[in-house]
């Protein structure tokens, strides 16, 4: 039976491949002191297993779905890098940029200290910094470099256990490090820090309704009877009568006639307001001074809730405040924030700024959230359908770009094909940010090609590896433990000191920052939970961004310097 099923799977390769993934996604998900593995290092161990009965798999699988991979990260990281490079995110590019390079310097030191020869240099590399597009880079570096056949051989053997030691390391490290010992190095309380950072954006507050996030409204009716305090004001002048309060009347009800409300028409006695707002401002401050009233036709008002991507010039780097003065905007609720390769979640405050390549979802009657898109951007509706041929145009473009080489001597640079999908994903990501009206790929999309490239990518890799992993985990030994937590945990320790006095982040956003700067999302969760809130990552997009993209190229540059 154990023989049937052997030869069953060394001779059909989809299933070991596929029983890798199912195995690293159900594992990965397990967490132990709320620590998990994750799904990229369960898939990598469960490869690992399976592969040691000898399975043989074409390169060319794991090229296809790594070229996948590198476009997602790339194209999903592109506003942000560019924004990063050449706009406000300048400084916490510049941060991450410094981490990567001692990131790069640390695992060369311990490379040079210990001996170690450029196999394993690559694979502790990659897991210290848990970049695992670093290791595509590594090995096509290595097959490319001008060492003998043997040391090529003997390189890409030993780079998977090297890999798999040293990115459980990063993975668990940079959990224990920003998450768990981060606040308490900083000694500074974490969740005061972000009350006190939303008090410092917040505002005070006035009649424009600065001070208040938006969020989603609900709509109510209330009569204007004689002498009331709304009586003889115009629409706009009862929209800001309630201090501190974002509130519309998106129609009324006069003389039995249902009619939109412009903000200069005059409320009169009688009239039935069709208010939208928070609701407990509604029950609270409109309710002490106009009767609520039960009219179903008045507040019969077709609403969406949808999608915007931020691509205007006269939008970008605007906070929230400036925009909520905008004649566009009266009607619309903003309900949320995405930012970055990672889509994370961006406070919704009065300062908060809004920039190119940043997705807003808005609530509110179709005619507004048309009259707002026109304003902010593009109006990104869900749907399933992505530009499989703009796909096809970058990841070619990126792959013959990739492929030129240019010899210094008898070594040969070049970016690889990876690498070069890697640069026009970031390239397209960009445009597509301030140019919508083409290569559209879903968020759903770019999810898939980033979890199931690198994870196939991956899967490929242990199997592969699967027989000389044992040996080259006793050719390791404890020792590579040792010099895994020394490249892992330095750079890591002296972002947050660098960051913090250095750079002078806010104590609110510096996790977020020295987190993103090692494109760890793990800790991120973490940080946020012992914050209380989301403050900590408006200091995580650009960081991550920024570090993604040098970190894998840097996959390159420790094979050249080993």
């Amino acid at each position: 039976m154990l023989d049937w099923l052997a030869t069953t799977l060394r001779e059909n390769v989809e299933i070991p491949l596929f029983l890798a993934l199912f195995a690293g996604y159900t594992l990965g998900r397990v967490k132990i002191a709320g620590i998990s593995l994750g799904d990229v290092t369960a898939t990598l161990l469960a490869a690992l297993v399976i592969g040691q009965i000898g399975i043989t798999v074409s390169n060319d699988v794991k090229t296809v779905f790594f070229v996948f991979y590198l476009f997602a990260v790339g194209y999903s990281a592109g506003p942000q890098f560019v924004r990063g490079l050449f706009s406000g995110g300048l400084q916490q590019a510049a941060f991450a940029a410094l981490v990567c390079l001692m990131s790069l310097g640390a695992v060369y030191l311990a490379v040079r200290l210990a001996g170690y020869d450029v196999g394993i240099a690559a694979g502790l590399y990659a897991g210290s910094t848990t970049t695992s597009s670093a290791l595509g880079l590594s090995q096509t570096a290595i097959s490319q470099s001008a060492i003998s056949a043997a040391a090529k051989t003997s390189a890409n053997q030993i780079l998977p256990a090297a890999f798999s030691i040293s990115y459980v390391i990063g993975t668990f490290g940079s959990v224990v490090m920003l998450g768990i010992l981060g606040p308490k190095l900083m000694r500074v309380d974490i969740a005061a820090a972000c009350r006190d950072y939303i008090r410092r954006v917040g505002g005070a507050g006035d009649r424009s309704g600065r001070g208040t996030a938006w969020h989603q409204y609900v709509a109510r009716a209330y009569r204007v009877d004689e002498g009331a305090p709304l009586d003889g004001l115009t629409v706009f002048a009862a929209e800001h009568f309630f201090k501190g309060h974002r509130l519309f009347i998106a129609r009324l009800r006069r003389d039995g006639a249902i009619t939109e409300a412009t903000a200069d028409t005059v409320i009169k006695p009688g009239d039935v307001l069709a208010f939208a707002g928070e609701r407990h401002v509604l029950l609270g401050e409109i309710g002490r001074v106009l009767a609520e009233v039960d009219d179903a036709e008045l507040l019969g008002v077709q609403v969406e809730g949808t999608d915007i991507l931020v691509t205007a010039k006269n939008i970008h780097r605007k906070s929230l405040s400036e925009l909520a003065h905008m004649p566009e905007t009266r009607g619309i609720f903003l309900t949320g924030i995405r930012r970055g390769a990672m889509s994370v979640d961006i406070p919704i405050l009065p300062d908060t700024r809004l920039y190119r390549g940043d997705v807003v979802t808005v609530v509110g009657r179709s005619a507004d959230i048309s009259a707002v898109a026109r304003k902010f951007g593009y109006l990104d509706r869900e749907t399933n359908r992505a530009d499989i041929a703009f796909i096809a145009a970058a990841i070619i473009v990126g792959a013959l770009i990739g492929s030129l080489t240019l010899r210094v001597g008898s070594v040969p640079l070049t970016l690889s094909t990876a690498g070069g999908v890697l640069l026009v994903g970031l390239l397209f990501g960009w445009l597509r940010s301030i140019r919508p009206a083409f290569g559209r790929v879903p968020q759903a999309t770019t999810w898939f090609m980033n979890s199931i490239g690198l994870n196939m990518f991956i899967a490929v890799v242990g199997l592969s590896a699967g027989p000389s992993v044992i040996a080259g985990l006793k050719e390791l030994g404890f020792v590579f433990v040792l010099w895994s937590i020394f490249a892992a945990a330095l750079p890591m320790l002296l972002s947050i000191y660098i960051g913090k006095y250095i750079f002078r982040f806010d104590d609110a956003i510096l996790l977020g920052c020295c987190a993103g700067a090692r494109t760890a999302a793990a800790p991120l969760g973490m940080i946020t939970d012992k914050a209380e809130s989301q403050v900590p990552s408006l200091g995580f997009s650009v960081p991550y961004a920024t570090s993604s993209t040098i970190l894998t190229l840097f996959g390159i540059v420790i094979v050249l310097i080993s």
